[in-house]
């Protein structure tokens, strides 16, 4: 099968959606399919054109950006090359050309998946004032061309304005989830070379990018109240802290609170493959106190939870669902450092309590699972096709 993967940014960009797209197209290579990746060449030192990990990587050169979005002169020539060669359409929302690359796919007669991984919302200005209806009436116009639209979960779908206009077109597929369990080797390294030594504790792990939906603020606030208590409380903050995109005057505003902090928030950067997950196994509790929609799920929860990790999370639809769903952890208030910092403290306190088999864990996610399923529904959308039916019109008439 020929599989076309369309989004904004790709690896090496960290985001919750790349991995997730890598780890999906990865996963589809290693059973034999043809996958290739349409995307921006965000950054001039990548190349045009790369095989990565099986999978055929195409990159448009970028002539600007407005505000997170990218502008790709030649994007909808290369599309549409890439759509007739493919068997299968696959685009993943937010990206601003969405809704091109779906009405494409219908006039090329190729079946198509939209998989809406998050709410996007612009920071405020008065470009974004007038990009956000535009990238929403975009979305719309994409939802309404594709024969299916994909979320990670009901949860999130119902709960979204977005997604519950479409649930007659929805499929719940789970995220892929993958971490490889270090060696005791990895964990005495790791432990070492961020200096955790014995009587150290909390030590709370907080694996994401530097941005404002993520709640940074609101773990800080919550490490503040547990040091009243556990002076020797620690937060390890893994993955990308200077120059995110678009978060710059974020991580200004949060600058003082970490100096003063001290060595008590350590910024380790992004970390990757035993190194990743040495730091979850390393962590007596993680947390993802994210503040909105734009987070749908958190992948990181679920990687610290197969690494013996629980978690802390925020109520939010999508979110609170790995912790529901495992018993792994605890969900709190959105936006409360007074609750976090309590169930911080609770999981610390009696940590056997929340920890779960790897195996239960992989049952419910796991990127072989996220291939079977997607391979499943490409399957029926192609059947479809074959025959000339839009899946999309074969639900309506079913109900």
């Amino acid at each position: 099968m020929r599989i076309a993967q369309f989004l904004t940014y790709y690896r090496p960009h960290i985001s919750g959606l790349t991995i997730y797209v890598e780890r999906l197209a990865r996963g589809l290579a290693r059973e034999g399919h043809q996958v290739t990746v349409l995307t921006s060449q965000y950054d001039r030192a990548l190349p045009r054109v790369e095989q990565r990990d099986g999978v055929m990587v195409i990159r448009a050169p970028v002539l600007a950006r407005v505000s997170k979005g990218v502008i790709m002169p030649t994007f909808g020539f290369l599309a549409r090359r890439v759509i007739q060669q493919s068997d299968v359409v696959h685009i993943h929302l937010p990206q601003f050309d969405g809704a091109g690359l779906a009405i494409n796919a219908r006039l090329f007669r190729r079946p198509s998946v939209l998989t809406y991984h998050c709410d996007l919302r612009l920071p405020p200005s008065l470009v974004n004032a007038v990009a956000q209806p535009v990238i929403e009436l975009a979305n719309h116009l994409a939802a309404r061309s594709v024969d299916r639209v994909v979320a990670y979960t009901e949860d999130y779908a119902r709960h979204s304005p977005f997604l519950s206009r479409y649930m007659h077109k929805l499929r719940v597929i789970p995220p892929p989830v993958e971490t490889e369990l270090p060696t005791e080797a990895d964990l005495a390294a790791f432990r070492s070379k961020v200096g955790l030594n014995n009587g150290v504790g909390p030590v709370i792990g907080m694996a994401a990018r530097l941005a404002t939906e993520k709640g940074v603020e609101i773990l800080v606030r919550a490490l503040e109240i547990i040091r009243h208590t556990h002076p020797q409380a620690r937060v390890l903050f893994a993955g990308p802290y200077r120059n995110v995109l678009g978060e710059e005057a974020y991580a200004q505003r949060l600058q003082p609170h970490f100096d003063a902090l001290g060595s008590a928030w350590s910024f380790l950067g992004a970390l990757s493959g035993r190194e990743l997950s040495a730091f979850f196994a390393a962590c007596d509790v993680t947390v993802l106190p994210s503040l909105n929609s734009t987070e749908s799920f958190g992948l990181v929860q679920v990687e610290s939870m197969l690494c013996g990790t629980p978690s802390v999370c925020s109520n939010l639809p999508g979110v609170r669902v790995a912790v529901q769903s495992t018993g792994m952890g605890e969900v709190v208030a959105v936006g409360d450092a007074q609750a976090l910092a309590e169930a911080i403290l609770r999981v610390y306190a009696h940590r056997a309590r929340y920890v779960r088999p790897r195996e239960a864990i992989e049952r419910l996610f796991s990127t072989a699972r996220t291939v079977r399923e997607y391979l499943s529904l490409y399957d029926e959308l192609i059947e479809h096709a074959s025959k000339g039916e839009r899946t999309s019109e074969v639900q309506t008439r079913r109900k």
